[in-house]
């Protein structure tokens, strides 16, 4: 499991597992529940660079977002690999 800890956001974490290049499973620590559930949920079974350019950018406050902060968080696992 991969955990990131987000900036700028209402969540403070997002714990990230994956297979090959493929998102298993996604849970952001915090936030608005439904929200980021929804998020967590349409990033699995999708491949990390197809979520990084949907997610890539969208902003909510402070020049970021849950969803962008997945795509940084993505970007950060990517270049661990």
């Amino acid at each position: 499991m991969f955990t990131y800890k987000t900036q700028g956001t209402c969540s403070t974490a997002i714990n990230i597992e994956t297979e090959g290049d493929v998102i298993t499973h996604v849970e952001i620590v915090d936030g608005c529940k439904g929200n980021t559930q929804g998020v967590s949920r349409l990033a699995e079974g999708r491949k990390i660079d197809e979520v990084i350019g949907l997610l890539e950018g969208i902003q909510c406050r402070n020049g970021t977002s849950c969803p962008d902060q997945l795509a940084r968080a993505l970007k950060h696992l990517k270049a661990q690999n």
